[in-house]
């Protein structure tokens, strides 16, 4: 991870902290996910708090926005796969 200067920010009246773009990018923190802050001391460590349901939710959103697949086609899709997949296991095989 390449080094960053400090940056000063201002913590608004909601308890609101921007995090500076350069960090967010460099700790790879996208809008909307969840981090763990731990006190340590006078300090603060702000860590990513990857949740698997939430990072799978965010990947497959990214991949249907650049296929430009809706979640109906994907849908389709998938149970056309899965009638393949039922008919090449369980077909009768003739004797």
């Amino acid at each position: 991870m390449e080094a960053v200067k400090a940056t000063i920010a201002e913590i608004k009246a909601r308890g609101q902290l921007t995090i500076p773009k350069k960090i967010r990018e460099m700790s790879h923190l996208d809008e909307g996910q969840v981090v763990t802050i731990i006190p340590v001391g006078d300090s603060l460590i702000i860590t990513p708090k990857r949740l698997e349901l939430d990072e799978a939710r965010r990947e497959i959103k990214k991949i249907l926005k650049a296929s430009q697949l809706s979640p109906e086609d994907l849908l389709a899709g998938l149970k056309e796969e899965r009638e393949d997949l039922y008919r090449g296991k369980y077909a009768k095989k003739k004797a």
